[in-house]
């Protein structure tokens, strides 16, 4: 693998790639394009795709890195990214049909980037048949890596972590992406707390256990397809509230995840009014 930046070239022989390699370029690539621009944005690098939806040249020049990396080792697979989505309504319906793919989120959690919170990350996601098989996580700001191989575990800085059960007399403590759930409670559920508004920041925090479930409103692959491997593989379960598992092809509004099968159905129980509203 090879990358030379200053001359805006890039290098990677085709054929299957390590899992750390992988994990090489995300950072690699975080630290030529974005770290470097962390508070340090002009105004004239953060623009809006339409009013509120923020993105900056560090999404952009992110997402072409990767996207021209894993296609070079993956010629045959289709590799979705934020932005490339955002700007072509076509790029979506051609990753669901594909056999073989990648998702890329250059920068999860922009308005946290550009706002200069820490809470963002780097995030990319290998799917096969309709199932997310590998997925990396890097925070650059915390220097956390989390990876994830289906069935063989997820790893935070190559240490293997597992998410312990809710209690059996626990309440369990839920957090949301979406601002007008934030203070209302459900059942005996605990009034929901504002999540970290970045899914590379948020389903490491619940197997980490800052918290015991999210409800997330937007089913965006990029978004979820990473972190929900890593929450499955640490013994969690992501949902959806008609019941469904959650799959990286998954079309169905609205996700659970939870730190166990129970928290899940409980969640799913009591808070079905949270997605009608």
């Amino acid at each position: 693998m090879h990358f030379d930046f200053a001359l805006g070239r890039l290098s990677w022989n085709r054929g299957p790639v390590d899992t750390d390699e992988v994990l090489d370029l995300i950072k690699d690539v975080a630290a030529e394009v974005i770290t470097p621009r962390f508070r340090s944005l002009s105004a004239g690098e953060v623009m809006e795709k339409k009013p509120g939806d923020l993105v900056t040249v560090a999404d952009r020049e992110s997402e072409a890195i990767l996207t021209k990396a894993i296609s070079a080792a993956y010629p045959e697979a289709f590799v979705l990214g934020e932005e490339s989505s955002s700007a072509d309504p076509e790029v979506l319906p051609r990753y669901l049909a594909a056999d073989h793919a990648f998702t890329v989120d250059p920068v999860d959690g922009t308005k946290n980037f550009v706002h200069g919170s820490p809470d963002y990350a780097v995030m990319v996601s290998e799917n096969r048949g309709g199932e997310t098989v590998r997925s990396w996580i890097w925070q650059p700001e915390h220097e956390l890596a989390w990876v994830a191989e289906r069935g063989s575990g997820v790893f935070r800085n190559g240490e293997r972590v597992r998410r312990e059960p809710v209690a059996d007399d626990g309440r369990p403590r839920g957090v949301t992406s979406m601002w007008p759930l934030r203070g209302h409670s459900y059942g005996d559920l605990p009034p929901l707390s504002g999540s970290w508004v970045c899914c590379g920041v948020d389903y490491p925090k619940l197997i980490e256990g800052a918290a015991d479930y999210i409800l997330y409103g937007r089913n965006s692959p990029w978004d979820h397809a990473p972190g929900s491997l890593m929450v499955q593989e640490a013994g969690g379960v992501v949902g959806h509230p008609d019941g469904t598992a959650y799959g990286p092809r998954s079309t169905v509004p609205g996700i659970i995840v939870a730190a166990d099968r129970d928290t899940f159905s409980v969640v799913r129980r009591q808070a079905q009014a949270a997605f009608t509203r």
